[in-house]
């Protein structure tokens, strides 16, 4: 396409500056990329030994292929294979057969014979487990084909009885992954005839759950798995051999034998199995629970950690097997007895009667055994009580978290776990104290705290982690106290916490807020003695400023709401205190009903926009009625149309203000329309119609709306979450709507041709990068910018400049409104700085050419990845700029879609006259690139060297309200 535009320019310049032409050559020469099969070939017959030929092979898998010349380069590889005595490299090339199947687009049904017969003359061992695998690859990509899978099980089967345990390795795992699952059963395949149908798989599997090397056991026991996920119901017969391998001697068997036996447990809970030694029978659901209860045991951490994970999720268990796991000493019900008749009957047979001489000489006496007639093993007793007091702070995490979901199951269980996880609080590793707090908050709506248990909850506000103490807050909360005294005590501890950590202010205000409301009726008859109130005598006004105060009176506001006796305990100076909280703490203080006073409700002056359900439908409707209105626009310059662009952006602005839940969908919205506005005014006649010279004011106004218009689209594309591929494709419309106006603007503007040709270029190459990427929404966008210029494609490619930007100018001012179809959910991204507030007026000090940490905390909503896209900005007075990349691990996930980031920012500058103030904000980084650059291999993992594509965007998106904090560098002692 350059070429075609140069040759133009050229056909042009020639007629004003007569060259002489040459003769033209007799033959076109194409231009073609060197085929890679034809470059292997050269480079395996230029390798005089192994060690060459191998260094080749390892140079060229670090190079992309293309498609096309995949065959070929399969067919220079094999045939290098048959002649190849090495066998290090026959393994290299195995896998690199195996690695080119995988290529997109490419079909590898053309290998499998030779891969096949590779395979049949193969004598290597490690060279045959490499083949395996190859075939492996291209059974998975060739799903539809059912008798090329056929073909790769058989030789699956025959290779099983390998003496090498990695060919093994592979036949299982190839059975487990191509295995036949929709075969039906016939009764050939009953007879082990067959080697395609449902049992004779699972048979053929089985029988390598005894293998002598373990690696092989392991790897039966994973192909059963992957047969159980691909949708084949393992055969209950299957569970006495996984229990068996339960007590193998190596930890990965014992591992996979835990999470088969879960399955088996899963697939048949309401079987009956016997237990061994006995006339009992039991669930197996039950006798599954008690053998994965006994591996938390285990000798190794890992299985440990494995057993306790998979407890948590059998939730069938029957409830007496389940609180067994909460006491090591063998519960009663859990033990057969024998009945008084069959012990009566015993007695008579002996010929032994009671002499009455002897105080209960006929009493029964229980001379049982423990080890043939328990209905769960005594090894398995307290199994979550030997959990939480491993040695291995892994064990003990699985174990909570296996807690947390059987006791969010059972109300019962619940409460009987609730000392346990209380326990959990004292424990010496941090991220163990804070599961446990988070297990606890989980489960809050089935419990109740009694003091002592709170004695030991409250005592972790005083750790040193501010994540500990954030989450203890965040479990008060929602936690249920018996008496007022555990209010009182909650109270009086966390006014300690606030003293010793005073940035835990705002997450004390909020927990107290919660505790006031859950128990307003324990916090009646504390008023008084918190407000200091007196029957007689008037009380001194506490300080407005105290945050200890402000904590009490959230308490009390709060509890007020649902109590209505409590305001007439407030003095005159609390109903003054509660206006001032009322406008400064809205989202602490709740609207109150108070004497002489009106109850302020939410504010509401659209009148059908309140706060129910139905208000939410009413307001979706009138945001689909808008958007409706606004197709009714036929191209950019319709007249009227900005008019009824302002109108409806500044209705859809107040709906967002007004509905939170439809915030994310209002501002949506409203920045596409107002790239749409920004259009119609660079577009509008005056400019158009006037020679350059005559509108430079004009021209600077047009370039300046396209320049926002194309970081509004950057906005809506990635501040945006819930977005659908036709949102995307709406976006990079408008983007292009951009670009085509900034090359009209450019041709202009700007004398000569050569920066035209590349503008052109440039822009055609970003139609056809559209036209790809979203090839499946091009017939939703009818009538429109785009699809005027796909049906005008083979013109633009050949014509002049000039001419292409003229015919670019016509269609953008003909081109119709493209309507915007809202996805279900869409979010906008936002965040909200919490710490520095930037109401302190004491500048903070430092010497000029050291550093000062300055604290951040903020609260992220609806952050894709937020370690990887969220960066702080640091604005200096004279215009200076720092942006600091957070570590990892200053980001938290309080909840869903909910980020916390906690990080220190390091300030320097050179000496100032006077303190003056800075600007933090928060910023979204974005990579944005054509889907022609990205690069077409699928095959090799090794990318590094393969350059960054030339197209991509970064910037960044300022997404949070500037904060300001006063500074004051000092100038350096002498």
């Amino acid at each position: 396409m350059a070429a075609h535009l140069k040759k133009r320019v050229y056909e042009e310049f020639s007629k004003v500056v007569q060259i002489p032409h040459e003769e033209a050559p007799a033959k076109k020469l194409r231009l073609s990329k060197p085929s890679k099969s034809a470059a292997l070939h050269i480079d395996l017959c230029k390798a005089t030994n192994s060690t060459d030929a191998l260094q080749y092979l390892l140079h060229f898998a670090r190079k992309p292929v293309e498609v096309e010349s995949v065959e070929g380069v399969v067919r220079i590889l094999l045939e290098h294979y048959y002649k190849e005595t090495d066998n290090s490299v026959r393994l290299k090339i195995a896998s690199l057969l195996g690695l080119l199947s995988k290529t997109q687009g490419f079909s590898p049904d053309c290998i499998v014979d030779d891969a096949i017969n590779t395979l049949n003359n193969e004598k290597s061992h490690q060279v045959l487990a490499q083949l395996l695998e190859t075939l492996l690859v291209i059974g998975t990509q060739l799903p539809e084909s059912p008798a090329v899978r056929q073909r790769l099980i058989e030789m699956a089967c025959k290779h099983l009885s390998d003496t090498y345990f990695g060919v093994r390795n592979k036949c299982l795992q190839l059975l487990g992954c191509l295995g036949m699952v929709d075969t039906p059963l016939t009764k050939d395949e009953g007879q082990g005839t067959s080697i395609g149908g449902v049992r004779d798989v699972q048979s053929i599997i089985s029988d390598y759950f005894a293998d002598q090397d373990p690696r092989v056991r392991t790897a039966a026991l994973k192909a059963m798995l992957q047969l159980h996920d691909r949708g084949m119901k393992i055969h209950q017969i299957i569970y006495e051999q996984a229990c068996r391998l339960l007590a193998d001697d190596y930890e990965q068997v014992r591992s996979a034998a835990v999470q088969m036996v879960w399955v088996l447990s899963q697939s048949y809970p309401e079987s009956i199995v016997p237990i061994p030694s006995s006339n009992e029978e039991i669930r197996l659901v039950d006798d599954a629970f008690g053998k994965i209860s006994h591996m938390v045991s285990d000798g190794s951490w890992m299985v440990r950690v494995q057993a306790a994970k998979t407890l948590g999720s059998m939730l069938q268990v029957s409830p007496q097997f389940l609180e067994q796991t909460l006491d090591k000493k063998l519960m009663s019900d859990l033990r057969r007895k024998r009945t008084a008749h069959e012990r009566a009957k015993e007695l008579f047979a002996s010929g032994e009667f009671s002499s009455g001489r002897k105080w209960a000489d006929d009493a029964p006496k229980e001379k049982l055994d423990t080890n043939t007639v328990n209905l769960i093993a005594s090894g398995a007793c307290g199994a979550f009580v030997h959990g939480l007091e491993d040695e291995m702070f892994e064990v003990r995490i699985a174990a909570v978290e296996a807690l947390c979901q059987l006791a969010r199951s059972s109300a019962t269980f619940a409460e009987k776990c609730l000392d346990f996880l209380v326990d959990m609080f004292n424990d010496e590793i941090e991220e163990v104290r804070l599961q446990s707090i988070h297990v606890l908050r989980e489960i809050s709506t089935h419990i109740t705290l009694r003091e002592d248990q709170l004695d030991t909850v409250l005592a972790v506000l005083e750790d040193s982690s501010r994540d500990i103490r954030e989450a203890l807050h965040e479990l008060l909360c929602y936690t249920n106290v018996s008496t007022k005294e555990c209010i009182q005590l909650t109270l009086l501890e966390l006014l300690k916490n606030l003293n010793k950590y005073p940035s835990d202010r705002n997450s004390v205000w909020k927990c107290l807020k919660f505790l006031g409301s859950r128990h307003p009726t324990l916090v009646l008859p504390l008023v008084p003695e918190l407000l200091s109130t007196h029957p007689y005598f008037d009380t001194p006004e506490p300080d407005m400023d105290d945050p200890a105060y402000i904590a009490v009176l959230v308490l009390v506001f709060n509890a007020a709401k649902s109590c209505p006796t409590l305001p007439a305990l407030f003095s005159d100076h609390t109903f003054r205190h509660y206006s001032y909280l009322r406008d400064s703490l809205s989202h602490l203080v709740p609207p109150l009903r108070l004497p002489g006073r009106k109850l302020v409700h939410c504010l509401d002056s659209a009148g059908d926009f309140g706060c129910g359900s139905g208000s939410v439908e009413s307001a979706q409707l009138f945001l689909q009625q808008s958007l409706n209105r606004i197709s009714t626009i036929q191209n950019l310059e319709a007249p009227g149309g900005q008019d009824l662009l302002n109108f409806t952006i500044r209705d859809l602005q107040r709906l967002g203000e007004l509905q939170t839940e439809l915030a994310g969908a209002a501002d949506f919205c409203v920045t596409y329309l107002r790239c749409q506005l920004l259009l119609m005014k660079a577009l509008q006649e005056k400019l158009w119609n006037m020679a350059v010279p005559l509108c430079l004011k004009q021209n600077v106004m047009a370039s300046a709306a396209v320049q926002q218009i194309l970081e509004e689209t950057y906005k809506l594309e990635f501040m945006y979450s819930g977005l659908e591929n036709r949102q995307v494709a709406t976006i990079h419309h408008v983007r292009l709507q951009a670009k085509a106006l900034q090359l009209i603007l450019t041709a202009r503007t700007r004398q000569g041709l050569d920066p035209l040709i590349g503008s052109c270029e440039k822009f055609l190459q970003d139609v056809e990068s559209f036209q790809r990427s979203f090839l499946t929404e091009l017939p939703h966008l009818q009538d429109c910018f785009v699809e005027k210029l796909l049906e005008l494609m083979p013109r633009l490619s050949s014509c002049k400049p000039v001419e292409l930007v003229k015919i670019l100018q016509t269609t953008l001012r003909q081109s119709g409104l493209l309507q915007l179809r809202l996805p279900e959910q869409i979010h906008r991204a936002t965040a909200n700085i919490i710490e520095p507030t930037g109401e302190s007026d004491n500048p903070l000090k430092f010497t000029s050419g050291l550093v000062v940490a300055l604290d951040i905390d903020a609260t992220l909503e609806h952050v894709q990845d937020p370690q990887n896209t969220v960066k702080v900005q640091v604005l200096y007075p004279d215009g200076q700029s720092h942006v600091i990349h957070p570590k990892p691990g200053d980001f938290r996930k309080p909840g869903p879609n909910r980020h916390r980031l906690i990080t220190q920012v390091y300030l320097s500058h050179s000496a100032w006259t006077e303190p003056s103030q800075i600007e933090v904000h928060l910023l979204l980084a974005y990579s944005s690139s054509s889907p022609s650059s990205a690069s077409k291999l699928g095959w090799s993992d090794s990318i590094d060297s393969l350059p960054p594509p030339e197209t991509s965007v970064e910037g960044t998106i300022p997404f949070s309200k500037p904060v300001k904090v006063y500074i004051m560098p000092k100038p350096a002692r002498r």
